[in-house]
């Protein structure tokens, strides 16, 4: 069965099973002690950390590991803030975060702190003159993911790093999603990644911490890595996230050009082998492995599920989900359409015949999802009435979408259609369709129920 969500969580690499099982028996003592398993077990721990260092691009004493990359960020967000609260207690991320940067940014707000969040543009990309324009005179941090986790956008670090680095303003880097294929460029202050996500084994990250920048952990003090991560180091996983971050880099260029090709492929023949469709994310300044396309009338978890019959594993920043039934906010954030969305990120290995299949199959689940929602499939009748009300209150996206398109036909060049819908993800994916179809969006008001969206036919 194909497994196409390595950006969730990569499979586990062979060297990294290797080396898990070696240090099973190697590395099971306290680190912290001077009899013999103890130094055999601190010998593991520094090499693991040099390993870790040098894909970082850092000394191996600005380097901790943490119980995860989540912790990581949040214990790096929650360090730097603190350590110079004297300086302000404003805080800049970019919109399209992961959570746990805009959870970090959550909670300092409750405790009286402030944040920025700066837009990004269709692509998800970060503008960096409207990144500088954020920073104050009273920021204490700034925070920029180095590739985004749904779309796959790179993001100008280098030109931000330097902005900040200008302003005496620290930056932190989440790098989760890209340190497998190289090391962060710029001079940024801070940064996080997760074991998992280059193929490791999960409840391991990185938190780097470079030599000047200030810092001082939050919680209770401990003497281990530096104080910066509490409680026992899980030496075996440690060490077998060393090992597969150095596995994984040396394959990295060439597995890089050849993921780039097979999702070139689906980016050229997804559009031309399932109508409206929009493959969302920058198309060049991208991750290799990673192509999100978002389908019209289209339920996100019903088409992944047709998906998973037919063999494969993949994801969606889809809306109507049964854990959230909020919308994506990286693609709330890049205005594309929230529902219907498909995220394919292919792990090393991947072979070209399972990326065929997959484009045989896409087709025939997309068609069957719309038929049981009720999509519309040919033109609407002829136009004979100025404007239209569609009552689509207790129902979810997709179908006030697709009731919008049912009858967008029926009124003539210049009418409007008002949508009535009470499901938060209209008031973004009614504005992505009108972007897809090259209609126009009115606007909104409120309803006695609901919020009513306008939309005028403008073809």
């Amino acid at each position: 069965m194909p497994y196409f969500d390595a950006a969730s969580s990569a499979p586990l690499h062979p060297v990294a099973r290797q080396a898990l099982l070696a240090s099973l028996d190697e590395g099971w003592a306290d680190p912290s002690r001077l009899y013999r398993e103890g130094r055999r077990a601190r010998m593991l721990l520094d090499a693991a950390r040099e390993a870790a260092a040098e894909a970082v691009g850092c000394r191996p004493d600005e380097l901790v590991f943490t119980s995860s990359g989540t912790r990581a960020v949040h214990s790096g967000v929650s360090g730097a803030l603190a350590a110079r609260r004297r300086v302000g207690r404003h805080l800049v991320v970019s919109a399209v975060e992961h959570s746990s940067v805009l959870h970090s940014a959550a909670e300092h707000e409750a405790a009286g702190g402030t944040t920025t969040e700066v837009p990004v543009d269709r692509a998800g990309r970060v503008d960096p003159a409207a990144y500088a324009r954020a920073l104050r005179d009273d920021t204490a941090l700034a925070c920029l993911q180095s590739a985004n986790h749904e779309v796959g956008t790179e993001q100008p670090v280098t030109e931000i790093a330097q902005q900040c680095r200008a302003v005496g303003v620290p930056l932190l880097v989440d790098a989760a999603q890209s340190l497998a294929w190289g090391p962060v460029e710029g001079d940024w202050s801070l940064l996080t990644a997760s074991a998992h996500k280059w193929g490791g084994p999960a409840g391991v990250g990185l938190l780097v911490v470079r030599k000047g920048v200030r810092f001082a952990a939050q919680g209770p003090a401990d003497e281990r890595e530096s104080g910066r991560a509490a409680g026992f180091e899980n030496l075996p996983a440690i060490v077998a996230a060393a090992a597969s971050l150095r596995a994984v880099r040396t394959e990295a260029a060439a597995e890089a050009a050849r993921l780039r090709a097979l999702v070139d492929r689906i980016r050229a023949r997804v559009p031309e082998l399932v109508p409206d469709v929009e493959v969302v994310g920058d198309p060049v300044r991208r991750l290799p492995h990673v192509v999100t396309f978002s389908c019209l009338y289209v339920d996100g978890e019903t088409l992944l599920h047709e998906l998973d019959l037919a063999g494969f594993s993949v994801s969606s920043g889809s809306s109507c989900t049964s854990s959230t039934l909020t919308p994506s906010h990286v693609l709330r954030a890049m205005g594309v359409l929230t529902e219907g969305n498909v995220r394919i990120s292919l792990p090393p290995g991947t072979a070209a015949e399972d990326v065929d299949r997959f484009l045989e199959v896409l087709p025939g689940a997309v068609a069957g999802v719309r038929e049981r929602l009720g999509a519309p499939v040919e033109a609407a009748g002829p136009a004979d009435v100025e404007s239209l009300v569609v009552d689509s209150l207790g129902k979810r996206c997709p179908i006030p979408v697709i009731e919008l398109a049912k009858v967008i036909g029926d009124v003539p060049v210049g009418g409007t259609v008002t949508v009535l819908s009470d499901d938060e993800a209209a008031r973004l994916d009614i504005p992505a369709w009108c972007g897809m179809r090259g209609q126009e969006y009115v606007g909104e008001r409120p309803a006695e129920r609901g919020v009513a969206y306008v939309v005028r036919r403008v073809s």
